[in-house]
C-alpha cells in the first residue's frame, strides 16, 4: 500500500470535513449524539462510530466549533424555558398569598411572601448595579 493509500485508509471514518469544510453526515449524527447522551462513549455508540474517532473530531476546530455552538444553543433554549417557568412560579407564589382563592396556612403564605420580597430586592440590587456600571462605562475615557 502506498503512503497516500495508507493515510487515506487510516483516516477512513475519521475524516473531519468534506472538501468545502462542511461537516459530514456522520459528524452531524455524532453532534446529535453528544447532545443527547451522557458520555462520549455512549455518544460514539449511538452514532455508530468509534470512541477514538469521536475524540479525534472533538479536537478538530470545525467539529469543536459546531459542538460548542450547539451546546450554547441548547443552553439558550433551556434559559428560555426557565424564564417562561419563572412567570408561572411567580403566579404560583401569588396564588398562595391570595387567601380568597387558595386557603393556604399562614406559615405557607408568609414563606411565599418572603420569597417574593427577597427576589424583588435582589432584582432591584442587580438593576441598580447594571445602571451604575453603565454610568461608569460612559464616564470612562475611551482610548
Amino acid at each position: 500500500m502506498s503512503m497516500a493509500q495508507n493515510d487515506a485508509h487510516s483516516t477512513k471514518g475519521r475524516k473531519m470535513a468534506t472538501a468545502n469544510g462542511a461537516l459530514t453526515p456522520k459528524q452531524h449524527k455524532a453532534l446529535a449524539a453528544l447532545l443527547s447522551e451522557t458520555t462520549v462513549t455512549a455518544a460514539a455508540a449511538a452514532a455508530n462510530i468509534g470512541e477514538r474517532t469521536l475524540h479525534t473530531w472533538l479536537h478538530e476546530p470545525a467539529f469543536a466549533d459546531a459542538y460548542t455552538a450547539l451546546r450554547h444553543e441548547a443552553v439558550g433554549l433551556a434559559v428560555g424555558r426557565l424564564q417562561h417557568a419563572t412567570g408561572i412560579a411567580v403566579d404560583a407564589l401569588i396564588d398562595v398569598l391570595d387567601t380568597e382563592y387558595t386557603p393556604a396556612p399562614a406559615a405557607v403564605r408568609v414563606s411565599a411572601a418572603k420569597v417574593i420580597i427577597e427576589y424583588a430586592i435582589r432584582f432591584r440590587e442587580l438593576d441598580e448595579l447594571e445602571r451604575r456600571i453603565a454610568q461608569l462605562e460612559q464616564a470612562a475615557p475611551h482610548g
